[in-house]
């Protein structure tokens, strides 16, 4: 049960502020309202929900700090994953890298708003594969899985141009095994602080529903 709960809320099938009824979680999974409770202790105390006196339980909307931070760490692990690629990526995983950029590029100029956030996600995992360090792309991972249901809110024409723009010189500093360039243009890529603060600001806003 917890697996499952926490699956829905990191894959975003559970969003920010969603109540978690506790008699309908026991019909869901067919187990007493107990089980249900200490499932969603186990969950609050990893900060993937909230219970409230008299309220109830909900998946945990981030503050503004707390989604900024995280971005802010995950800009560091994602430009160690592309200094890692560009020591240690195949030429097969530079074609595959390519690829993904491209598929990036024709998607932002379809204007596909939800083609180029799968296709993204998908050409930063081909890096982070490439890094061929495995505690780093997991934990990565969860991070990502935690910011992504608000960077929905601020992909559009302009930040999916920029992105691919940025993107076709982290795939050049890989190829071309520059270290630092792939590092510093990564994580320069990756931190929203570089430009987008009001941007995160605003997708917050919109997760909670203010004006």
């Amino acid at each position: 049960m917890i697996r499952i709960l926490e699956g829905d809320i990191l894959d975003s099938k559970l969003k920010p502020g969603d109540r978690l009824d506790e008699q309908s979680l026991a019909r869901r999974f067919e187990v007493s309202r107990t089980p249900v409770r200490e499932a969603l202790r186990h969950l609050a105390s990893s900060g993937l929900v909230e219970i409230r006196k008299n309220q109830g339980a909900a998946v945990r909307r981030l503050t503004t700090t707390e989604l900024i931070e995280m971005f802010q760490v995950m800009a560091e692990f994602e430009g160690l994953s592309a200094r890692l690629s560009a020591r240690r990526m195949s030429i097969a995983e530079i074609d595959e890298m390519r690829r993904r950029h491209e598929e990036c590029t024709g998607l932002a100029e379809g204007r596909d708003y939800e083609g180029f956030f799968a296709a993204n996600n998908l050409f930063h995992e081909t890096i982070f594969l490439g890094s061929k360090n495995e505690f780093l792309h997991a934990e990565a991972r969860k991070l990502r899985n935690r910011v992504n249901v608000y960077r929905r809110h601020i992909t559009g024409p302009r930040l999916m141009h920029k992105s691919v723009e940025e993107h076709a010189g982290i795939v050049a500093a890989i190829e071309a095994g520059d270290e630092e360039g792939a590092h510093r243009l990564m994580r320069e890529h990756v931190d929203l602080l570089a430009g987008s603060a009001a941007d995160i600001v605003l997708a917050l806003q919109a997760q909670n529903g203010e004006a």
